[in-house]
């Protein structure tokens, strides 16, 4: 039996998705910047996938331009706005996803801008305050901070975010990779200027996203060549990508609310079988706070064993994929960058169990059952890790 416990780094296509796209990759498979029928024919697609995705986020199809992914519309974004703004400031997280992190470094290092973190408590709650302190200088900021972080699930208020942004006239940049298709976002409240969607994080296929973009002025390219996307990201459309990113994209939000049930009701019942199983588990950030965390992330703080063999390479064995954190990062040896910087030790065991709504509570005994094998089979007492919960 395969359990699938890493879906915050994919998820598995939508059989109804997937037959969205087949008329696009055997029948209407034009290049939509073709002049005759097969090209026209591919270009509606794209414009209506473009006006679902408008619809669903309260906006119309000129504020959505479709990338190959979350990195290109995260770089996109902040490429333009920096350049095309002369901005000289930038202030993030040390949280945010390397998509946004190398991005802006490497902007610091050219000596483009100066980086600024934002502080935060030792659970990964930002503050707010030192935003405000920071654009009140008088410097027109780009302030980028994710929704939900990728690899422990806090939440961060965006809503709250993009007001102190709107009143400093700074330019609000949110990853909303994690969060797209489970939150829904009315771009005419929340006073963003960018967001960021990726199809496979929402049962949609790989290689195609999309970046949300306030302004309907045009914004610079991070990829030149013709002019499709309005002249604003060149290459042939992704046909088929496009219709099911737009597909998966609706279909969350039809039945978000009984998806969202589903897959918290999975994450409680897994804290509370891990909590009663595993003596000594703790969960990284707000993870295991209901309120304050992703429902599809949950990050533990697993006690060692004396087995000699780690709890994923275990959970492995037994056909159960989970994760240590981020996947862009699964083979780095740099260790993670968020554990780091909430303090705890990168090198301890850190699983990331992550839900989708194919999950069944079955699945969640069966894999806490599992690790609990583990703790079994350690003759030495337990040596707990020293997790900084506060």
């Amino acid at each position: 039996m395969k359990i699938y416990l890493d879906n915050a780094a994919t998820t598995p296509l939508s059989i109804d998705v997937f037959q969205a796209m087949q008329p696009y990759f055997f029948e209407n498979f034009g290049n939509p910047s073709s002049a005759h029928h097969c090209g026209r024919d591919a270009k509606t697609a794209v414009e209506k996938s473009r006006k679902v995705i408008a619809e669903l986020l309260n906006t119309t199809a000129e504020h959505i331009i479709f990338t190959s992914g979350g990195t290109e519309a995260d770089n996109t974004a902040i490429l333009s706005a920096i350049r095309g703004n002369q901005i000289k400031l930038a202030i993030t997280t040390p949280f945010e996803h390397h998509a946004v992190l190398n991005t802006l470094k490497h902007l610091q290092q050219n000596g483009e801008i100066e980086l600024v973190y934002l502080q935060h408590d030792e659970r990964g709650n930002l503050s707010l305050s030192h935003l405000e302190q920071l654009l009140a200088a008088g410097e027109r900021a780009f302030v980028s901070v994710m929704h939900g972080n990728n690899e422990v699930g806090n939440l961060n208020d965006i809503d709250e975010i993009a007001e102190v942004c709107s009143r400093y006239s700074a330019v609000f940049h949110s990853d909303t990779v994690q969060t797209m298709g489970q939150y829904l976002y009315d771009t005419q409240k929340l006073k963003a200027d960018f967001l960021v969607g990726s199809a496979h994080k929402f049962h949609g296929p790989k290689g195609v996203g999309f970046l949300y973009k306030r302004s309907a002025e045009a914004i610079r390219p991070f990829i030149n060549g013709g002019s499709q996307e309005s002249s604003q990201r060149s290459g042939t459309e992704n046909v088929t990508g496009i219709v099911g990113l737009a597909k998966a994209l609706e279909i969350a939000y039809e039945n978000r609310d009984t998806y969202q049930k589903h897959i918290s009701d999975l994450k409680d019942r897994m804290i509370l079988k891990l909590t009663n199983s595993i003596p000594g588990v703790q969960f990284n950030g707000n993870s295991a706070q209901k309120n304050l965390s992703l429902s599809t992330v949950l990050s533990t703080a697993i006690p060692q064993t004396h087995t000699g063999v780690s709890p994923l390479d275990y959970l492995d064995i037994f056909q159960i994929c989970a994760s240590g954190g981020s996947a862009c990062s699964s083979h780095s040896t740099a260790g993670s960058h968020v554990l780091k910087a909430l303090g705890t030790d990168p090198a301890r065991s850190t699983i990331r169990f992550s839900f989708s709504r194919y999950n069944t509570a079955e699945e969640v005994d069966y894999v806490v059952d599992k690790l609990a094998d583990l703790f079994k089979q350690s003759s030495a007492p337990f040596e707990y890790y020293n997790v900084r919960t506060a």
